[in-house]
């Protein structure tokens, strides 16, 4: 509990020391403000938005966007993880092939989306879920690959049939690897959605981000920033949150 204390305070100290030195720099003109706006001037531009509520549907949409782009690549990556992570001849038939998807850049990716799914939220979880895939993919294929033979074997000496392996051996095993993922992945879910809102939408915080550049409002720019970095935080704690509760069997309170 002091430790945790002592974690927080020392995260807080150094968040507003950065923002004290940021606002202190800008007022003297150290840095241009026109460049770098001003923490007090976005603090304001943020309680605006959510007093006024115009944030909430433009949220609501980056969301949605990056909740689609989690759930579906997470099943997808953690399905491919696991069918390729027991069948070691289909991993080597199939691996050039995910080594050339995985190289492509996904910014490339974001235009042929659009072409395809137009600017609905549609071609926006396109690009969050080729993210987010091959992030758990590979995670999940080597927690499974990870798992000890003996294991194995002792459970299939036990009579243990392969979909009783995956339940109660691979999936316990993996699941370390799985949520690791997952935190990344969450994140990189929401930086998909805006991206593809940036190239082309007309609803959702990559929008509001894109229209504040345009007209030269860094403001605004950094407004959106702070909107978009609260939410991966709070989320990211979720998913913490989530990984502790269902792995506490990988580290149980001591006996006293």
């Amino acid at each position: 509990m002091r430790r945790s204390s002592s974690v927080l305070a020392g995260q807080v100290a150094i968040g507003a020391g950065a923002l004290l030195a940021w606002q202190v720099l800008a007022a003297r003109k150290v840095i241009d403000p026109f460049f770098f706006s001003k923490p007090s001037d976005i603090g304001a531009r943020v309680g605006e938005w959510v007093l006024s509520g115009t944030v909430f549907p433009h949220l609501g949409t980056t969301l949605l966007e990056a909740l689609l782009s989690f759930v579906l690549g997470v099943l997808a990556g953690v399905t491919a993880g696991f069918v390729l992570g027991r069948s070691g001849w289909l991993a080597l038939v199939v691996e050039p092939y995910i080594q050339i998807a995985n190289a492509i850049p996904r910014i490339v990716l974001a235009p042929i989306f659009l072409l395809w799914f137009g600017l609905g939220i549609w071609s926006k979880v396109a690009l969050g879920v080729t993210t987010v895939f091959f992030i758990v993919f590979f995670n999940t294929f080597q927690g499974v690959r990870d798992v000890e033979p003996v294991l194995l074997n002792n459970a299939r000496i036990l009579g243990a049939s392969e979909r009783q392996l995956a339940r109660h051996v691979l999936l316990p095993s993996a699941l370390a690897w799985i949520f690791s993922s997952l935190q990344v992945s969450i994140g990189f879910a929401i930086i998909a959605a805006v991206v593809g809102e940036y190239m082309g939408s007309s609803r959702g915080i990559g929008y509001v981000i894109a229209q504040a550049e345009g007209v030269f409002d860094t403001t605004g720019v950094f407004a959106g920033i702070v909107v978009l970095s609260t939410v991966v935080v709070l989320v990211g704690r979720g998913v913490k949150a989530a990984e502790a509760h269902l792995l506490r069997w990988k580290n149980p309170p001591p006996v006293r």
